[in-house]
């Protein structure tokens, strides 16, 4: 079973939403096994021109169900509603592992 991993880019428009959002959601993440990795505005932009989040989130999830759980439970929904209507998010569920790896022996 796969280790997987939470992306998230965050750019608050609002702000109200995030003091009663920040202790459920780390609750919730911990209910599912999950752990942070980082929550910070701390990064450098290496490569690419496009506007910057505000914040970059990583989550490490045991599996891809206990994510997919986390997403989908009724004590997160109200939570998760308030994050997006008051932000522009992007969340990408990443699986660890190394799909091209392979190529490391091709022509060698």
């Amino acid at each position: 079973m796969s280790t997987y991993y939470s992306g998230l880019e965050v750019t608050p428009t609002v702000q109200d939403w995030i003091p009663e959002y920040i202790g459920p959601a780390s609750r919730l993440v911990a209910k599912y096994g999950g752990k942070y990795l980082a929550r910070t505005n701390s990064y450098e932009r290496l490569e690419g021109d496009t506007k910057s989040p505000a914040v970059r989130i990583i989550i490490e999830w045991p599996s891809h169900k206990a994510a997919i759980d986390f997403m989908n439970d009724p004590e997160y929904t109200p939570h998760l509603k308030a994050r997006t209507a008051g932000s522009v998010s992007h969340h990408a569920l990443i699986e660890g592992k190394d799909d091209l790896g392979y190529l490391l022996t091709v022509n060698r």
